[in-house]
Order: structure tokens, then sequence, then C-alpha cells
């Protein structure tokens, strides 16, 4: 494995809503530039960025409207990977509501049309958690080097569909993405911070975007 050059600024969005020390310990592995920040100023400055998330959209999208970063996001130009949570909150909306009792769908960032549904795995147990294989639409950018049927760490029970955006699936006795692309912004439903030597190839193909 590589190491990115140093002059690279990379930051890991505090969004309040995720445990991103695994995060960042997996990127300092690639590259020694490395903050975790929820100021907007230092977002903007970054030449790579990560947007973790871990709970619920409706929460997560509670906390990043509170420290007022949805504008900020949203007009990033520079690469911004999501990770798991951070993917789904690109979407359009989720149907994930942190109470039963929410109406309506949660709305998201809408960095990348689409809308996170429930997965429907028939007698599968939810969430899906553990490793499953990636097909990528195309080996390039993200999954450079990566061989189809890789195994990557997923924890789920929400996800988006295979659709036009679509960067890689995965199959849990329903199809769905496994990462998706719009633009410069890019997602994974995985966790590539505990997919071993497969996650940090993508980190790193990230960093070289």
């Amino acid at each position: 494995m590589s190491v990115v050059s140093s002059s690279q600024h990379t930051v890991i969005i505090n969004t309040g809503c995720a445990n991103i020390s695994s995060v960042k310990f997996a990127l300092q592995r690639l590259t020694q530039n490395v903050t975790v920040s929820d100021d907007p100023k230092v977002i903007c400055a970054a030449d790579k960025l990560i947007l973790p998330g871990v709970g619920s959209a409706n929460s997560a999208m509670e906390s990043i409207e509170k420290k007022q970063l949805a504008s900020c996001i949203q007009s990033l130009a520079q690469p911004v990977l999501g990770v798991c949570l951070g993917m789904q909150l690109m979407v359009t909306d989720s149907q994930e509501k942190a109470h039963q009792s929410d109406l309506g769908n949660t709305p998201c960032l809408n960095l990348i049309p689409g809308q996170v549904k429930r997965m429907q795995v028939g007698d599968l147990r939810l969430p899906h958690m553990g490793w499953n294989t990636v097909e990528a639409v195309e080996q390039t950018s993200l999954f450079k080097g990566i061989p189809q049927g890789t195994y990557f760490y997923f924890v789920h029970s929400f996800a988006v569909e295979v659709y036009s955006h679509t960067l890689a699936s995965s199959q849990y006795d329903m199809p769905f993405s496994a990462a998706i692309h719009r633009d410069n912004f890019y997602g994974v439903q995985f966790h590539p911070e505990r997919s071993g030597d497969a996650g940090a190839t993508l980190l790193e193909n990230f960093l070289n975007l």
C-alpha cells in the first residue's frame, strides 16, 4: 500500500452522528494529513472529504442541520466519499426514521438522486451484517485494482436500489447498491475501514482521485 502525498489535506466531516476513530485510523495509514472538523471553512478548504454516519437518517440529518453543515456539504466541488449511513445521506430521501411514529420520509442531502428503502430480504435477518461480495459496474476510480467478487464488510438494514448511479452492487436476497456515484460525490454502503486490504485499496483509490 502506497502512502498518499502529505501535501493533500483530507477532512472527515464531524456530523456528530458517527464514531470516526476507525475511519481516521484507516486514513492515517495512507496519508499523514487527516483532520476531523465541523468547521465549514476547514471543510471547504480540504482536498478530499469523508462523510461518515452511524444511527438513523433522521437523527443524522437533525445533527447536520443543527451544525449548519447541509449547505456547506451541498456546495462542495472536491471529491467526497460517504460511508455507510453517510452514503445514504447523499441521496434525496430515506424511509428510515428515528421513530416508527414519524410521518413521511426523511429528506437527505440530495447530492445524488435516489431513495433509501428498508431492505426486503424474506426470511434473512436484518441488519445485513458481515462480509459480502461486491461487483463493480466499472473497475476504475474507486474499484481500481479490486477484483470482481471481492468481499467487503456491511452493517445495514436500509439500502439504495440498483439504478443509474450505481457504481457497484451486492446481493442479500435482493440486489442493492454497494456504491453510488455522481460527479464529485461517491458513496459506499459497506465499511472500507473494516474491510481489510480491499477497503484500504478503495480508500487509497479515493485519495488518489
